[in-house]
């Protein structure tokens, strides 16, 4: 099973001449360390969490805690978050749906700058 998303063709896994499925997939959201790191705390927690957990085929939402370190020290990461849907298929669907469209319109309103965010979207499979 191959699939497209964002325009990148993807390919199946192949372990032993065997196509594995995907256990899941994954959006995982990293935000610099904002200006005021109490009033993006106070914001995530308060209103974007509780607007991104509506969103349709969200499986579970993991939030980073604590400092975010590198193999060498710290690092200029503030947050990381991770939401875990079925499929790529399934996250594409989520974000076309209004509550993926007001979580999406909310991060712009904490994080207007894209230089503070990187987003990934990739299928995990066990080998």
């Amino acid at each position: 099973m191959s699939g497209k998303f964002g325009g990148v063709e993807r390919s199946p896994v192949r372990v032993n001449r065997q196509v594995r499925r995907t256990a899941m997939a994954r959006m995982v959201v990293i935000y610099r360390t904002p200006m005021n790191v109490e009033a993006f705390d106070r914001h995530y927690f308060e209103i974007h969490v509780p607007l991104a957990k509506k969103i349709p085929g969200l499986r579970k939402y993991e939030v980073s805690d604590g400092p975010i370190a590198t193999p060498v020290g710290s690092s200029n990461v503030h947050r990381i978050g991770t939401l875990h849907f079925d499929d790529l298929v399934a996250i594409e669907k989520a974000f076309a749906s209004a509550e993926g469209q007001a979580a999406g319109a909310d991060r712009r309103f904490f994080a207007p700058d894209d230089s503070g965010v990187q987003m990934f979207f990739f299928e995990n499979t066990e080998v």
